[in-house]
């Protein structure tokens, strides 16, 4: 971080609002290999919120972390189906607040023309309540440039963005 730059990095703002909510996320990430729990844990007492991390990289992982054989059959690993199922499935496994999971092509080979290289997936899934109908999940789709460390490096930083608007909303 620079120093001059007055704004704490996105993991740290993003711990103190699950601290202050007293919110729990785990992840589950594909591209991302595990970049997304690394940030989190970069931030001290990150215990106090973060649950665990799955690397679901493989079709294998994703089954046997709920996704279903028929989402990877008819949208492939990288959709929204997916992404949605792997959200869901790491909130509820861990038993967390929140679940966020990533699905993407890093490249630098494996694109095509409607999912290109940089291409990827986010999902937030929220646990609300039981019986206030408040659960609800998100994913967005994104597209980034660069090398393969690169791409993966945005996807993992737009994944907490997205879970820090999403928590915003329910807060």
């Amino acid at each position: 971080m620079d120093d001059s730059d007055p704004d704490p990095p996105t993991e740290q703002s993003l711990g103190d609002a699950l601290r202050d909510a007293g919110h729990t996320v785990a992840t589950a990430e594909s591209c991302t290999g595990g970049l997304i729990g690394s940030l989190l844990t970069d931030v001290p007492g990150a215990s106090a919120y973060f649950d665990r991390s799955y690397v679901t990289y493989s079709y294998d992982a994703k089954l046997d972390h709920g996704v279903s054989r028929e989402h990877l059959d008819e949208h492939g690993a990288v959709s929204e189906p997916v992404a949605r199922q792997m959200a869901r499935g790491v909130r509820d496994q861990a038993g967390t607040t929140w679940g966020v999971a990533t699905t993407g092509i890093a490249g630098p080979d494996g694109g095509t023309p409607e999912k290109p290289v940089g291409t990827a997936y986010i999902g937030a899934a929220y646990a609300g309540d039981w019986g206030t109908a408040t659960s609800a999940t998100t994913v967005v789709r994104r597209e980034f440039d660069g090398d393969r460390q690169a791409v993966k490096a945005q996807i993992a930083r737009a994944a907490l963005t997205v879970l820090a608007a999403e928590l915003e909303k329910v807060t």
